[in-house]
């Protein structure tokens, strides 16, 4: 049962060459390479660091509305676009 499992969960080096493949696609740092390969270790790496950067981004997004809407009338037609842009 336990060779079963394993064998269902093992990723062929195909499958992974494909995930790294459109993960390459998906970051502005090795999209501005071109077409030179990076070693998969400094793709993670790379792909770590967009996260968080995408992350704090979120952050200072949510901050920046934050204030925002707490300087608005809650009853204004500028509040009323927020709300309906964030639903």
């Amino acid at each position: 049962m336990s060779s079963r499992r394993s064998r269902a969960s093992t990723v062929s080096e195909e499958e992974i060459n494909e995930l790294i493949s459109r993960l390459q696609t998906l970051l502005p740092s090795a999209r501005r390479r071109g077409g030179s390969q990076a070693s998969t270790t400094k793709l993670l790496k790379e792909t770590c660091s967009y996260i968080k950067s995408l992350h704090r981004e979120v952050d200072d997004l949510s901050d920046r509305l934050s204030d925002l809407m707490a300087s608005m009338d809650h009853n204004s037609p500028g509040a009323e676009i927020i709300r309906s842009l964030l639903r």
